[in-house]
């Protein structure tokens, strides 16, 4: 690889990476692989990227791996895709919608029949499935599902709204009983408290966990789309409880928003990942200008961005635009 080629594809922060890919999500395989999924802008399919390198994911070829259907469940705003190896298997939880009923938005589950996400087929597991003794969960808007393990036990988190009106989009979290059925009825970790939460919409969404040093941190985004989409954070400790909302402990105030010098605008629904080092990458969607054109919904101009997580003197997570 001559020096040209070597500038062309080197990593860079904090600007577009991979354009029009909103809800990013990188998983490094054991075996080194880097694989790339995230919402495309006609929100009609589920694609992959898959590298040797982080950086190599840029340029990958992207392959569609599922499309939605014609009809019913699953037809329309296919969102967030994220990509999960569970006891030997490949997962892609994602969120659809009805074309009858647009905005009813489920948790549904896809399981790889074989070890080549790229090229093995993937089968519908249907609908997420709640605990036998759960009768609220996945009845109303649901999405933005992320699942990580524990003490070897895996959860799930996921987006819920609740209410009349506008609704409130809050975050629940349950212990796994399979990859695609929960274990304990959902417990609430967060609801939109304070008013950088509640600009447009009241949003809790787009959970994702990164542990270090014996502690978790999950980051979530909030508010509307637009320029006041914004990331906050949750904390305990890997031998705490966590279906126990009492031991995590809520950051006051955003830890990612919008910077205009940067011309990083509405920067939010984040996934974690580590470079060729092995140092921890925040991979995350932003734009770059102010003002948007039409339903910033429906605004294909969220790129995917890359940020490098620094660990503070007290063991939490730094993130800075400066790097």
């Amino acid at each position: 690889m001559d020096s040209t080629t070597k500038m062309e594809t080197r990593l860079t922060y904090n600007e577009p990476w991979i354009l029009q890919r909103a809800d990013p999500y990188i998983v490094k395989h054991t075996d080194g692989t880097y694989y790339f999924t995230a919402s495309v802008p006609a929100y009609d399919g589920i694609n992959l990227r898959k590298s040797t390198t982080l950086e190599g994911l840029q340029s990958a070829e992207e392959v569609e791996v599922w499309h939605k259907h014609d009809k019913g469940p699953m037809s329309i705003h296919i969102w967030a895709p994220e990509m999960h190896y569970i006891n030997g298997k490949w997962y892609i939880y994602y969120a659809g919608g009805d074309k009858d009923d647009i905005w009813n938005i489920r948790p549904y589950v896809l399981e790889c029949q074989g070890q080549d996400p790229m090229t093995d087929p993937w089968i519908e597991l249907g609908k997420m499935q709640r605990a036998d003794d759960d009768e609220f969960s996945f009845e109303a808007f649901s999405l933005d599902a992320t699942v990580f393990e524990n003490k070897g036990k895996w959860y799930y988190v996921w987006a819920e709204k609740v209410g009349v009106g506008k609704q409130i989009s809050n975050l629940y979290i349950a212990e796994m009983e399979t990859p695609n059925k929960l274990k304990t009825v959902q417990v609430l970790l967060t609801t939109p408290d304070y008013d950088w939460e509640r600009i447009g919409f009241w949003v809790n969404e787009g959970p994702s966990v990164i542990k270090h040093d014996g502690r978790i941190f999950l980051t979530y985004s909030a508010s509307d789309t637009g320029p006041a989409y914004c990331m906050g954070m949750m904390s305990t400790t890997e031998d705490a409880d966590l279906l126990d909302p009492k031991v995590w402990t809520k950051e006051r105030y955003p830890v990612v928003k919008t910077d205009e010098s940067k011309k990083i605008y509405g920067p939010g629904h984040n996934s974690f990942t580590v470079d060729d080092e092995g140092n921890d990458i925040m991979v995350y969607h932003a734009r770059t200008e102010s003002k948007i054109e039409g339903d910033p919904l429906y605004n294909p101009n969220r790129h995917a961005q890359l940020m490098k997580v620094r660990w503070g003197e007290d063991g939490r997570p730094v993130f800075s635009y400066d790097d």
